[in-house]
């Protein structure tokens, strides 16, 4: 197998400056082309040469790691564009996402009042807790108690972005998963709209925000083949599911996010925006992210590979990102099962999404200064004594707004 990608960053030339980025990239590549070999060789099933990948796999990103530990990524961050900007709700947007110009204003949340979803279960049951009021929960922003003067339930719109992985060795988005996505649009309510973007070296947006299902359902036919040769660019991902979620989600509804991937977690792609920056982007959108895993054979081995790469690749400062982390900070879920399981596991999703409490806050920080600041939900003592124990997701941060 070639290593065309390899090559290309052996071959470049750099200023001293420019060489320690250079350096960065080539370990990047250097890993990333080793797992597209180890793909290759579990699609072929050659055990003698599997046997060989792992100690490869095991030995050559320790030594990249090594080789130079004082280097530290430089990625140029992305800047989201405004509101204003290209806003489309056309039922036939559709193609290729286009990059914002780096010149365009990071876009805030731009009013005083905070809204947050929170999704109460028993812990030990994973039971929906219902029936709870306003004056059972607890609100608190950088540890100071908030009064919440909005709150409902059920009552709010969504907006759904559905984003399915065309990348990798195996191919998440088989028969059994599009009946289960059809099944779990079909349930929705009337006022929600639905957007359908697939991704893998680049992102393509199928189909725009509708609420027409006879669309949506077209676009999941539309889905295209699968590429085993092709990357998962989460970090560029993430930038446009953000971008294209401030412009075009009903700015009165409840964004989410879903992504249907038998792979949570990637390095950076080398030519988009940093993880980091795709991560600030989701948050400052107000996007709940989920994630639906098809459990297949190889699957676990594939994701598992990349988890344990991401882990060594980040001693030595590679940046990559997790679509865990995404729905722990955002108070989302990844709900994974086999795919003839996935009708009720899309099902429960639905459930959870639909028994989100709403709540909503204006901060008695007053001070409009575009600083990240973290949110805290607990459910009042006697109530949740009365429940047994029970966890709260709902997200952990928030973006000022600035003047």
């Amino acid at each position: 197998m070639s290593y065309p990608l390899l090559r290309q960053h052996r071959n470049e030339k750099h200023s001293p400056l420019e060489n320690q980025e250079a350096v960065v990239r080539w370990q990047a590549v250097a890993i990333f082309e080793l797992l597209l070999y180890g793909r290759a060789l579990m699609k072929h099933r050659n055990p003698t040469l599997f046997l060989l990948f792992a100690l490869l796999a095991i030995v050559l990103p320790i030594l990249l790691i090594t080789s130079d530990r004082s280097v530290t990524s430089q990625t140029r961050e992305r800047r989201v564009g405004s509101q204003d900007e290209s806003k489309s709700n056309n039922d036939n947007n559709a193609g290729k996402m286009t990059p914002v110009p780096a010149t365009a204003e990071v876009v805030k949340v731009d009013v005083d009042l905070v809204t947050v979803d929170a999704l109460v279960l028993q812990k030990n049951t994973a039971r929906i807790v219902g029936g709870l009021q306003k004056e059972d929960f607890l609100l608190y922003e950088d540890g100071t108690k908030q009064e919440i003067t909005h709150f409902s339930q059920d009552s709010l719109p969504l907006s759904v972005l559905l984003l399915i992985d065309r990348g990798g060795c195996l191919d998440p988005f088989g028969d059994k998963v599009h009946h289960a996505a059809v099944e779990a649009v079909s349930r929705l309510k009337p006022v929600d709209e639905v957007a359908v973007m697939t991704y893998h070296d680049t992102t393509r947006l199928l189909q725009g925000f509708t609420r027409n299902r006879l669309l949506i359902e077209d676009a999941l036919r539309r889905i295209p083949p699968h590429d085993e040769e092709a990357d998962h660019c989460l970090n560029k991902l993430f930038a446009d599911a953000a971008d294209y979620m401030i412009r075009s989600g009903n700015p009165v509804g409840r964004r989410v996010i879903v992504v249907i991937t038998g792979v949570t977690r990637n390095f950076d792609c080398l030519d988009g925006p940093s993880g980091k920056f795709a991560a600030q982007a989701i948050y400052e959108s107000g996007s709940v992210v989920c994630g639906i895993i098809p459990k297949e054979l190889g699957q676990g081995l594939e994701n598992g590979i990349m988890v344990w790469a991401t882990r060594m690749g980040k001693l030595g400062g590679q940046p990559y990102i997790d679509i865990e982390n995404l729905a722990n900070e955002t108070g989302g879920e990844l709900l994974s099962d086999k795919p003839e399981n996935l009708n009720t596991t899309f099902q429960t999703l639905m459930d959870h999404l639909r028994s989100r409490y709403n709540l909503a806050f204006v901060s008695t920080n007053k001070k409009r200064d575009g600083t990240t600041r973290k949110l805290k939900i607990d459910v009042q003592p006697p109530v949740a004594k009365s429940q047994a124990k029970l966890v709260v997701k709902a997200r952990r941060s928030y973006v000022a707004p600035r003047s």
